[in-house]
């Protein structure tokens, strides 16, 4: 198995959970049993950019060591 399919089999879970929560807060109850194609461009490119802001900030704490 190559070291990019391991490391994606691996973040899938935890990202697929960060999505759904940042939907929740965002108001999109079960967005993991819906079909994204009913939801505007908009929605999705929501959870989207929340999900990299939040990978961004926590990349940064932990280069900042906290």
């Amino acid at each position: 198995m190559t070291l990019q399919k391991k490391m994606s089999s691996e973040a899938k879970p935890a990202l697929d959970s960060m999505k759904t929560e940042i939907a929740n807060e965002l108001g999109l109850a079960n967005y993991g049993s819906m079909d994204k194609g009913n939801l505007t461009a908009r929605q999705n490119g929501y959870v989207g950019g929340y999900m990299t802001k939040r990978l961004v900030e926590m990349a940064e704490q932990q280069l900042s060591g906290k």
